[in-house]
């Protein structure tokens, strides 16, 4: 093993390898969060209407769970950066392939963000319904408004209960970005790869990325189970979230 390819100089860019592999963490965990704040705004939304009575609001927010998510990632990520430019109406497709920013990034955010809030959407109902119909029924004795019991009552329970499952999500689109490297995104597999066939240090340049995954990962873990001993109800819920 020699690690030390890592600072060698580089292929092109100059610098040495080792900038790569940090540009490769930056952009996969700006693609990771970016990705998360709209899976999570989107699947809150989603997963209150997912347990709400009237139909007109409950049923596309079904059809959008079902949609996104039985349709594999990788798909959805090549409809994004492939198909949605050609189908959109001319001027803005044409703004998506020539003139948008970064349109690799921004389809990879997006299509991440979008079919992760398919999944958050399940938690938060999960979680909302999992919570006793006394506490909606006693919200709405002492007068408050169906949206004022989600608000004061149903979320904040709810998020506590499912912040175990929040943090499977967000570690998954954390891995999950990795799939942008099939759209061009420079994140840290990708970057990873590029090592590797420039400097023939497979093992060497795998270890690495693997090391730099399970330390994030933990590092998250480790932060979300802090989460949840801070915000636990007592008596609502035990240790280990039971």
């Amino acid at each position: 093993m020699d690690f030390s390819v890592f600072f060698q100089p580089a292929f092109s860019g100059g610098g040495i390898y080792l900038d790569w592999v940090f540009s490769g963490i930056k952009w996969t965990l700006l693609v990771s969060i970016l990705a998360w704040i709209i899976a999570f705004t989107v699947g809150s939304v989603l997963g209150v209407l997912r347990t709400t009575h009237p139909v007109a609001l409950r049923a596309p927010a079904t059809a959008y769970v079902e949609v996104f998510r039985n349709i594999p990632l990788l798909v959805q990520m090549f409809i994004w950066y492939f198909v949605l430019p050609e189908i959109v109406p001319e001027g803005l497709g044409n703004w998506m392939k020539g003139e948008m920013p970064m349109p690799e990034f921004w389809n990879a955010v997006l299509c991440l963000g979008f079919y992760t809030a398919s999944r958050v959407a399940e938690q938060v109902r999960s979680g909302i319904q999992s919570i006793p119909d006394g506490q909606t029924y006693a919200g709405l004795a002492v007068g408050l408004t169906r949206a004022q019991v989600y608000r004061h009552v149903l979320l904040p329970m709810g998020y506590r209960i499912i912040i175990p499952p929040l943090t499977s999500e967000f570690l998954t689109i954390f891995k999950n970005s990795s799939v942008a490297l099939t759209i061009g995104v420079l994140e840290l597999t990708a970057q990873a790869r590029q090592i590797s066939e420039y400097t023939f240090r497979t093992f060497e340049v795998f270890t690495v990325a693997t090391v730099v995954y399970v330390l994030i990962t933990l590092a998250v873990t480790v932060a979300m189970r802090a989460l949840e001993n801070r915000v636990r109800v007592p008596g609502y819920m035990g240790s280990g979230g039971k």
